[in-house]
């Protein structure tokens, strides 16, 4: 059950939304999450500022899972995460910020688990 959050500041076209999503389902797995559970959001034109600068090319990640989250595993989902959003959207991977976040309450399908 993750869900993952892009908060991108370039505006971006939907075939480039759509890739940067079928990214992160190739990539949740990364973190032993199913991609079939996956949802995702990509919000762009998003005003990110880094030192006080406005970034024109910068994305902040939030990457949600039930269950705990492993160090390791948030490592490769951070090198895949980064090498995803330079390919499609031209993002540097130091204009990238990843947080990871486990939870043991999660709701679906009006219960929870």
């Amino acid at each position: 059950m993750p869900f993952i959050d892009c908060k991108i500041s370039k505006k971006l076209n939907d075939a480039d939304k759509k890739a940067i999503s079928d990214g992160l389902c190739a990539a949740i797995p990364l973190m032993r999450k199913s991609s079939s559970y996956l949802m995702a959001g990509v919000v762009d034109g998003y005003d990110l500022f880094f030192a006080g600068k406005k970034l024109c090319d910068g994305a902040f990640v939030d990457v949600r899972a039930f269950g705990g989250v492993n160090e390791g595993d948030c490592r490769k989902m951070t090198a895949a995460v980064c090498k995803l959003l330079k390919e499609v959207a031209g993002i540097p991977s130091d204009c990238v910020y990843i947080t990871y976040e486990g939870y043991e309450n999660w709701g679906w399908n009006g219960d929870n688990f």
